[in-house]
């Protein structure tokens, strides 16, 4: 069992004289930020636009000791837009083994800590998590500040169910692991949320298509930002449209509808085994289509047996010429 630890009376940030009032600006006025509790206090930022910021948020940064960050550039930014003079310390995945123990140290001493990333809220793929766990099984307080999340701004945009939702951060770079976690979550009876980046955009359509059919989706792109975009369509149409576009800049969020409802007939069963099985092992193109079509998994492998062995003995393929 871990013990609170108590406060340290004259803990003193960087760059901060003792006993300075700590201030934030908000439209054209100088505030004072209000006492803050100690502990380790995550905060979440915007996620494109600086003025998606909360009140509290501010206060919290302005109160704080030290602001652990990802990048300190892009922070201060943000800072720099509030009249905000806290510290910032870089905290990223490169540095977390090194960087953790000087945090819980700081928490040690009865200061305020606070954890953001670059944009949106801390730990929604981020590196944000161990900190998390280290502190609270150390006893210190976690006080949750939320705000701006691409996740939940991408939902809400995208037009597609939200009462029921998986988020799967990125999919995996490689094709075949790709497909492969794709069709582990075909069967996931709601939405789909995935971020990704311009240049494996096309392909990651793509094989959503191939695996999941022809489900509605959004591409949600540089949202609240200049250049804000929402695309929606079928995978297989937005999967042609971005194969043939440039790479997309900005942050991308996936959002695919869960699966349809309407049961998939023998011939659409066959038709994705035959494309699944070009690719794909029979064990798990048998996978991938039960979970894309929502027919029994036991039903589609033995639709498969049938098929290899037609195949295997000279038939025409369905739907093709005698």
């Amino acid at each position: 069992m871990t013990t609170p630890h108590r406060p340290h009376p004259h803990s003193r940030p960087e760059g901060r004289a003792a006993g300075a009032v700590k201030t934030f600006l908000l439209a054209g006025s100088t505030l004072p930020a209000p006492g803050l509790a100690p502990g380790l206090h995550v905060v979440a930022t915007p996620i494109g636009n600086l003025a998606d910021v909360t009140v509290r948020a501010l206060e919290t940064l302005a109160a704080a000791d030290v602001i652990a960050c990802e990048d300190t550039r892009i922070s201060r930014r943000l800072l720099d837009r509030y009249g905000i003079q806290t510290h910032l310390m870089a905290y990223h995945d490169h540095n977390g083994a090194s960087a953790r123990p000087k945090l819980l140290a700081r928490l040690a001493a009865g200061e305020r800590v606070v954890l953001i990333s670059d944009a949106g809220t801390p730990l929604v793929s981020d590196p944000g998590f161990k900190l998390v766990v280290e502190a609270a099984e150390a006893g210190f307080r976690v006080y949750p500040v939320p705000g701006a999340s691409a996740l939940l701004a991408a939902l809400v945009a995208a037009g597609l169910p939200t009462d029921c939702f998986l988020f799967d951060g990125f999919l995996p770079p490689k094709a075949g692991q790709r497909r492969n976690r794709i069709s582990a979550l075909a069967a996931v009876p709601g939405t789909l949320v995935f971020y990704e980046t311009g240049p494996r955009l096309a392909e990651s359509l793509a094989d959503l298509a191939e695996v999941l059919g022809p489900r509605r989706a959004a591409v949600c792109r540089e949202l609240t930002k200049a250049f804000e975009e929402v695309r929606r369509a079928d995978l297989s149409a937005l999967a042609a449209h971005y194969a043939d576009a440039e790479d997309p800049k900005g942050e991308i969020v996936l959002v695919i509808g869960p699966p349809l409802e309407e049961a998939a007939g023998d011939a659409d069963v066959d038709t994705a085994l035959l494309r699944a099985l070009k690719d794909a092992s029979l064990k798990d193109a048998v996978a991938a289509v039960a979970g894309a079509t929502g027919r029994p998994k036991r039903d589609v492998y033995a639709r498969a047996l049938a098929l290899t062995q037609a195949r295997g003995a000279g038939e025409p393929e369905p739907g093709g010429d005698a």
